[in-house]
């Protein structure tokens, strides 16, 4: 019995360690899912939504949103991350997560009415968790140049 005693005492601080994530960031990073994997398999990203959908009954209403979002904005969200990179950079030369979410980031900033900050932290947490050691810091800066044209359109 002290063996299990001990077991659950060793096992409740690494619980307790472990990041809460907002039902927001899950719907982001399902929107994310949805749209890499539409661009995996260049599909229309609202049949890959309505698949998912079919499929899944988890899919949130934010998760819908971004999809939708994105896709009806797709090429002046393009336009707008292109208009940020460095020169010699293009999207098709970012890695493809780092792109899906620096549309999906772009879509945020420009088109609801999320706070600039949260938008790009979240985009950069999500680079941290999923992409290259360099992509949140590059993301960070292309974003960081998108945020301040929101105010001005």
């Amino acid at each position: 019995m002290a063996a299990t005693s001990a077991a659950s005492e060793v096992g409740a601080p690494q619980e307790s360690a472990r990041p809460r994530t907002s039902a927001r960031h899950k719907a982001r990073k399902h929107a994310l899912d949805i749209l890499f994997e539409s661009d995996i398999r260049e599909t229309d990203p609202l049949v890959t939504l309505e698949e998912h959908l079919t499929i899944d009954v988890t899919v949130r209403e934010f998760t819908s949103e971004i999809v939708k979002g994105v896709r009806e904005h797709w090429g002046y969200i393009n336009d707008a991350v292109s208009e940020r990179l460095a020169e010699g950079w293009t999207l098709e030369r970012m890695p493809r997560v780092d792109r899906v979410i620096a549309r999906i980031a772009a879509y945020e900033l420009l088109f609801t009415s999320t706070e600039p900050n949260v938008v790009v932290s979240e985009a950069v947490t999500l680079a941290s968790e999923l992409s290259t050691d360099e992509s949140p810091a590059f993301l960070n800066a292309v974003l960081s140049g998108l945020a301040p044209s929101r105010s001005a359109d």
